[in-house]
């Protein structure tokens, strides 16, 4: 053998492994991925082979069609999130499990504007994931009926493209299927509140991450996006003891919504609080004080609540964040006892770098959607 004689002696004649492969998470997971269907993802062939023609007599790969109609390739096609189907008829929004909608929505910031293209950039980088995750074991295209109905029409008046977004979220939670909003700024999460509220008989709790408390009643005589949990918790069924909000801190939290937040017993965890007690005990305290006497919970997930050094593309950043493996397991820790409803808010993609804050847009997305499948809180697991 040479020169490599006597290299790696300590391990090359061992008779055996001094750990066990079972459990390691890979091998566990490398096992359950051949237990999951597959069905969905042939219909999804074949329905491209007939829409978008055979390929070229050249071409050996046969599930390859002539004009490109699925998943692949990722760089190709016109982008929906996770390149699910487009819904056209919103009437018929009901007949699916999740409608993924943009609220390109921008004229309540009150620093960096550019959040009205956030749908768009969450959609375009999307196409970079696949529905498998493979440490969850979770297909979302075999688990769930997903849909894209496109953007709500926001007009040029705050007060106007409120209404159109109470309505639109409203119509889609009233269908049964799960809203899952594009972003858009944070003043949105008044008006997608208010239509999850009105429809709900009972009490909503709100979980809410962010470095801001964005609590204040006006910012600049106006509702921005610095006052949207004020507005939400003056709803009747949305009580401020109801409203937790992880992840709090810094030099950008206005006096004037922490007072608010102070009279109306508000739930404040700051990112030093999670640090100290650890994820786990956040998302307890976090569900415990959402889900109180609720009927339903809203999750609202600020991307600036993730140290600004990895989303640059956001209108208030901030350092001292979230890490984003933490911000990912706070949520699927809430996202065990279910969601009404999801927001992904504050993306700004002229300040992004390589899309790595939208890209953690859609990451955040798809793991909650993924644990409430596997606690059976959404999709065929839940019927």
């Amino acid at each position: 053998m040479g020169f490599y004689h006597h290299h790696g002696q300590g391990y090359r004649d061992r008779s055996g492994y001094g750990f066990r492969r079972e459990d390691l998470e890979g091998v566990q997971a490398a096992l359950q991925e051949q237990a999951l269907p597959s069905r969905k993802r042939e219909e999804e062939i074949a329905r491209a082979l007939e829409y978008g023609l055979e390929a070229a007599p050249s071409i050996e790969d046969r599930t390859i069609p002539c004009f490109s109609r699925g998943e692949l390739p990722h760089w190709a096609g016109i982008n929906t999130f996770l390149k699910v189907p487009f819904l056209e008829d919103v009437r018929k929004v009901g007949e699916h499990d999740v409608a993924v909608m943009g609220v390109p929505f921008d004229i309540g910031t009150t620093y960096r504007p550019g959040t009205r293209f956030g749908p768009q950039a969450i959609r375009r980088i999307s196409a970079l994931y696949t529905p498998y995750n493979f440490e969850l074991g979770v297909d979302l295209r075999e688990a769930l009926d997903m849909v894209d109905i496109g953007d709500v029409f926001c007009v040029a008046n705050i007060e106007k493209s409120f209404d159109q977004i109470t309505k639109a979220v409203s119509h889609v939670f009233s269908s049964g299927a799960m809203p899952v909003i594009l972003g858009g700024d944070h003043s949105i999460g008044y008006p997608c509140l208010r239509g999850i509220a009105e429809n709900v008989e009972g009490n909503v709790g709100i979980i809410h991450l962010d470095r801001h408390v964005d609590t204040q009643e006006k910012d600049m005589d106006e509702r921005m996006h610095t006052t949207p949990w004020f507005h939400a918790t003056n709803i009747p069924n949305a009580p401020p003891v109801n409203l937790v909000q992880v992840g709090i801190g810094g030099w950008q939290v206005p006096r004037a919504g922490v007072e608010v937040s102070r009279k109306r017993g508000t739930t404040i965890l700051t990112i030093r609080d999670v640090e100290n007690m650890g994820i786990e005990k956040a998302a307890e305290i976090a569900l415990e004080v959402a889900w109180k006497g609720a009927k339903a919970v809203y999750l609202s997930f600020d991307i600036d609540s993730v140290d600004c050094g990895f989303v640059p593309g956001t209108g208030w950043p901030e350092p001292g964040g979230f890490l984003p493996r933490e911000a990912l397991k706070l949520l699927q820790l809430v996202a065990k006892e279910g969601v009404a409803a999801m927001e992904v808010v504050e993306v700004s993609p002229p300040y992004d770098i390589s899309d790595t804050t939208a890209l953690l847009a859609v990451r955040a997305i798809l793991d909650v959607l993924a644990t409430m499948v596997i606690h059976g809180k959404i999709g065929k697991s839940a019927k």
